[in-house]
């Protein structure tokens, strides 16, 4: 146990306004000048060993703008388990909830990056698979006592749905990122979603819907909108954001600027955990404004190689964004 005064100790105490139940995984990352074809073998220029996972992208996304976050996770007991909690650590993330299991594998996610910074990518969910509502219940108090809590799909879907539940049944704002999309999301994913954001892939799978544009996206929100979410999101890439919400069910579509991507992997993250740090500290703020400064930083992102390694801290952004 720390002694009192000890920096660690007091963390731990501390309340995390933004709790994610979410993935860690280790991104191993190649860039290339194009994508290979099938039965294709070509030469890479670069290979680097990266910190990814949706969960643990959105949590330091926020807790570098400021959020005091807390990870409920589940890595290996191995080297790239160990790092990862050492990671979150760096990046001042409660590790209380962390765990490590000997019986699987920290996630992997392989990457391949081309010229352009698009990128295809393969994940093995291991440990992540584990994380179940045993875990769950020892956060309890935690996520009850947040302002934010925020999940996605690469963890086991009642794992999520749980933590919806009991974030939900507490008055706490849940955001849900239904990444990776699949057709047959039971339906109180929705019912239980404050705030319901996707990209415009998952939103296709969603709603069976093509989706395409800023138009396209805001029918399709208010598909998903139907279902029972409160605010519904569509993030567009370089194109921006669709919203709407059961305040406002007339699609609202939010430009971002324009910038010279270097590599795209991570963008949609750095949007989510931006967009949960200011619905935990500025409440009062319009959600158009949240999502013009969640635009903002994902932008940023884009900017810079790697995952978590492109995402900026508040130090280095604009202070009207705070």
């Amino acid at each position: 146990m720390a002694a009192a005064g000890e920096p660690g100790r007091q963390w731990q105490e501390e309340e995390a306004a933004v709790v994610v139940v979410g993935s860690c995984m280790t991104d191993l990352v190649s860039l290339t000048p194009r994508l290979p074809k099938t039965g294709e073998t070509i030469h890479g220029h670069k290979f680097f060993i990266g910190f990814g996972g949706k969960g643990a992208n959105q949590c330091v996304q926020a807790a570098r703008l400021g959020a005091k976050a807390s990870m409920v996770c589940k890595v290996g007991k191995g080297s790239f388990g160990n790092d990862y909690i050492e990671n979150l650590k760096q990046n001042n993330i409660s590790t209380e909830f962390a765990y490590q299991t000997a019986d699987a594998a920290t996630g992997t996610a392989s990457i391949i990056v081309n010229k352009e910074g698009q990128n295809s990518i393969i994940i093995v969910a291991g440990a992540n698979l584990l994380l179940n509502t045993e875990d769950l219940k020892k956060a309890a108090d935690s996520i009850r006592r947040a302002k934010v809590m925020l999940c996605q799909l690469e963890i086991p879907p009642a794992t999520s749905l749980e933590a919806l539940t009991m974030a939900h049944s507490s008055g706490v704002k849940t955001l849900f990122n239904p990444a990776p999309a699949t057709a047959d999301l039971d339906p109180q994913f929705y019912t239980l979603s404050d705030v319901f954001c996707c990209n415009e892939s998952e939103a296709e799978i969603l709603t069976g819907l093509a989706v395409s544009s800023p138009a396209d996206a805001g029918t399709a929100a208010l598909v998903l909108l139907e279902r029972g979410c409160q605010v519904a999101i569509i993030t567009l890439g370089a194109k921006g954001c669709v919203m709407l919400s059961k305040e406002e069910p007339v699609p609202k579509y939010i430009p971002t600027e324009k910038v010279k991507a270097v590599d795209t992997t991570g963008a949609g993250d750095s949007f989510v955990g931006a967009l949960a740090f200011y619905l935990a500290y500025y409440p009062n703020l319009s959600l158009e404004e949240m999502l013009k400064r969640s635009n903002f930083i994902a932008a940023l992102s884009v900017q810079t190689a790697g995952t978590q390694s492109s995402y900026p801290y508040r130090k280095d952004l604009p202070l009207d964004l705070f």
